[in-house]
C-alpha cells in the first residue's frame, strides 16, 4: 500500500473491488452517495418525475450490486462509468415500454421504436454524464477529505483551486505566504487526486 503524506493513510483497493463484495457496508455506502445523485439527474433530466427518478436510481444501483462480479475493466469497452450509464438508460428504456405497452395501440410499433433509441445514447447525452460523474465525485472527494487539513489549509486550497482566486489575493486575505499558499493547494490536491483514483482505479 501507497502512505501519503500524512503518514496514516494508506491507498486502499479501488472502490468496484470493494463493491464485489456486497458485505462491504461502507464501500456500498460511499458508492451510492457517489452514484445514485447523478443517476437520479439523468433520469429528472430525460422527463421522469422525482419520485419515478428515485425508484428507478435504485434499481439501477441494484442491478450493479447483481452485475458487478461480472464486471471487468476493459480500455476498448469503456470505463465503468459506460457500464453504470447503460443500466440507467436500460432502466429508462424499460420504464418508458411499460407505460407504452399501456397506453401503445396494439401493432403502432411504439415499443420498437423507444426500444431502439434507448440502445446508443449520443455525444451530448454521454458527456453530460461523464461531467455529471466527475462533479459528483470531486464533491464527495472533498467532503471526505477536508478534515485531515487546517483550517488555513483547506481554505487556502479551495480559493485558488475552486474558486480560482489569484495566490497572492489568497495569501494576504489569509495572512499567509504566497509560497504557504501554493503549498496548502498543492498538499490538498494531491490527497485528492489519491482519493478520487480509488474510486476506479
Amino acid at each position: 500500500m501507497i502512505r501519503t503524506m500524512h503518514g496514516d493513510l494508506p491507498t486502499r483497493p479501488s472502490l468496484l473491488v470493494r463493491i464485489r463484495d456486497l458485505k462491504d457496508a461502507e464501500a456500498w455506502r460511499q458508492f451510492v452517495a457517489i452514484y445514485e445523485p447523478v443517476i437520479q439527474r439523468y433520469l429528472r433530466r430525460r422527463g421522469l418525475r422525482e419520485a419515478d427518478a428515485a425508484d428507478l436510481a435504485q434499481e439501477t444501483l441494484a442491478n450493479v450490486a447483481r452485475g458487478i462480479d461480472r464486471f471487468t475493466y476493459d480500455p476498448q469497452r469503456g470505463r465503468f462509468r459506460g457500464w453504470l450509464l447503460t443500466i440507467a438508460r436500460r432502466q429508462l428504456a424499460q420504464f418508458h415500454q411499460r407505460g407504452a405497452r399501456r397506453a401503445a395501440p396494439a401493432g403502432s410499433g411504439l415499443t420498437q421504436v423507444q426500444d431502439a433509441l434507448a440502445q446508443v445514447p449520443d455525444g451530448d447525452e454521454a458527456r453530460q454524464w461523464e461531467r455529471d460523474c466527475e462533479q459528483q465525485a470531486l464533491e464527495w472527494g472533498m467532503r471526505q477529505i477536508e478534515r485531515e487539513f487546517q483550517p488555513s489549509t483547506w481554505r487556502a486550497f479551495y480559493a485558488t483551486a475552486v474558486e480560482q482566486k489569484p495566490p497572492q489575493a489568497v495569501a494576504e486575505e489569509l495572512g499567509l505566504t504566497a509560497n504557504a499558499v501554493y503549498t496548502a493547494k498543492s498538499r490538498v490536491t494531491a490527497r485528492l487526486r489519491q482519493v478520487l483514483a480509488e474510486l476506479e482505479a
